[in-house]
């Protein structure tokens, strides 16, 4: 018997309009909005655009820029702003809003999500002030980790603007300095810094804006940490104690953090190389990885081409986007859009067909 939801995704690969082949597009700023029917993406990875999706009443429920967004184990979709009016916005699947919390983090940016003895916490980054704090789902302050001034783990001269965090199953916990210094940091579970690793550079085990990171744990006997270089368009693979292993270059891509889903990683671009293949303003799209470490999708983007084993480069190919700067997966693997500087848009929703 066939499978149904394969069929019909088979028959719309094969109805659907088709991605043109790769090349750099002729790319017009002015284009006209994507309509609400159409399909994005390559391959198995294909999604109608649901621009309107998180909309809200930006009177009463304000965003500036949607940074980041997580689903929690009641199935919320938990967003964080930097609009202190409402740091923390709180979506159901529909769209609809379910509450907001929050008005101490003028550059809301990272929220990780880690079950903590069955309770969802959340670890939020503000690069602004400085501050990774832990908190429940609902607010509470549970932990703020130190600056690395007041523990002697900086020098004066250094900045630290910390934008992400993951947490690894012991409950260690990894902060990517992405706005500051370009270092990793890791404390422990209570808090206690343990080490920093990586550095300002172009070598291997640098970073040019560490902006995102995440814990690997598709390999069980194998668990490692992915970290995001965004100008170097790339992943930077670590062991948990810091030493670097790999990179997965996306040529074109300066992507954001990245998310794993199953044996698939995704994250947002940021930008793409249009103008002069220089970093083009307004110029973001989704870039999907499957579980061998290579580009399969782009949704609003070119189609990824490999040559003699190399992933060619990938621009936008539709203006949908503008700055996607994270995305979320929920349990029918559809994809939510967080956007920076978007014209304080709200997140759009990608429903995979």
């Amino acid at each position: 018997m066939k499978n149904p939801i394969r069929s019909r995704r088979d028959f719309l690969k094969t109805t659907a309009l088709t991605g043109a082949a790769f090349s750099l597009p002729v790319f017009n700023i002015i284009s006209k909005p994507v309509m609400e029917d159409e399909v994005i993406g390559h391959g198995d990875f294909r999604y109608r655009v649901h621009k309107a999706w998180g909309n809200l009443d930006p009177a009463t429920t304000p965003v500036k820029n949607c940074h980041e967004m997580v689903l929690d184990s009641k199935g919320r979709l938990i967003m964080v702003t930097d609009e202190v009016k409402n740091n923390i916005i709180i979506y159901d699947r529909s769209g609809k809003l379910i509450t907001t919390w929050g008005n101490e983090f003028p550059g809301g940016h990272g929220l990780t999500l880690f079950n903590e003895g069955g309770q969802d916490v959340l670890f939020i980054c503000d690069p602004d002030t400085g501050r990774v704090v832990k908190t429940t789902a609902d607010g509470k302050k549970l932990m703020e980790l130190p600056h690395p001034h007041s523990i002697n783990v900086y020098e004066t001269t250094q900045r630290y603007k910390p934008t992400e965090t993951a947490i690894a199953p012991n409950g260690d916990i990894y902060v990517a300095d992405g706005y500051g210094s370009q270092y990793i940091l890791q404390f422990s579970p209570r808090g206690e810094f343990m080490r920093k690793f990586g550095g300002p550079g172009d070598g291997d085990s640098n970073f040019s804006t560490a902006h995102g990171v995440c814990i690997d744990q598709r390999d069980k006997n194998n668990i490692t940490l992915l970290c995001t270089s965004r100008a170097h368009n790339s992943f930077k693979r670590f062991t948990l104690d810091g030493k670097y292993l790999s990179t997965i270059f996306i040529p074109g891509a300066y992507v954001c953090r990245p998310v794993i889903d199953g044996e698939n990683i995704y994250a947002g671009v940021c930008w793409s190389r249009l103008r002069y293949l220089n970093q083009t303003d307004r110029s973001g799209f989704v870039t999907i990885l499957n579980g061998k470490d290579k580009v399969v999708s782009n949704p609003g983007g070119t189609k990824p081409v490999y040559k003699n084993g190399e992933l060619q480069m990938i621009v936008q190919e539709k203006p949908i986007f503008q700055h996607c700067h994270d995305v979320c997966i929920d349990g029918d693997k559809n994809i939510y859009v967080c956007q920076w500087n978007a014209d304080k848009t709200y997140p759009v929703k990608l429903e995979r067909v």
